[in-house]
């Protein structure tokens, strides 16, 4: 009964870990987005999405990630069998994608303030692009756990189908911001 709350819980705050991390990249695209405006609405804008991204990388992204990732541990304590597993090993392989990730997001939030409301270097459709990284993970992390030891024995058909995925999401990002430069 114990390792289901955990594992409950590991999901809940997983969930609420990717919000943050799905809103908090929108940020820095919003942020991107307001190059091209008045210089007062721009200061008050990028003063806003500062803001914004700082509280929600502290008040939810962090402590919600700390606390899936300490949910995380204890099922490991609980369960030290899913340390012998091959798709738990590819899991955690994922799971290290998720901290660089992670680490680039922190970084960039402490860059955003840095910047006191002045240009954000990166690419629009960088930041587009860098949105979508969570999803992708997301989605390994997820079909990895659902499907187990199915991902060992059905590998190069899910890289295919993730790469296609990869394909249709990027294609996507590059519409939609060619679309929205036409306009």
């Amino acid at each position: 009964m114990l390792y289901t709350i955990i594992k409950a819980l590991h999901i809940i705050f997983m969930v609420s870990y990717f919000a943050g991390i799905f809103y908090l990249v929108r940020i820095f695209v919003y942020y991107k987005d307001t190059d091209e405006f008045p210089e007062e609405k721009k200061k008050i804008l990028r003063e806003q999405y500062t803001f914004m991204a700082r509280r929600l990388w502290n008040i939810i992204t962090v402590p919600a990630g700390v606390i899936m990732a300490v949910c995380g541990l204890v099922m490991i304590f609980l369960n030290p069998g899913l340390m012998k597993m091959g798709w738990f090993h590819l899991k955690l392989t994922f799971l290290i994608g998720l901290a660089v990730y992670h680490y680039w997001c922190w970084k960039k939030v402490l860059h955003l303030k840095a910047l006191n409301g002045n240009t954000l270097p990166t690419a629009n459709i960088k930041l587009r692009q860098a949105n979508e990284i969570a999803t992708f993970i997301l989605f390994l992390v997820v079909f990895t756990v659902i499907l187990k030891s199915m991902v060992i024995e059905y590998w190069w058909q899910l890289i295919a189908g993730f790469f296609v995925l990869v394909f249709l999401i990027m294609m996507t990002v590059k519409l939609v911001n060619k679309n929205k430069k036409n306009k």
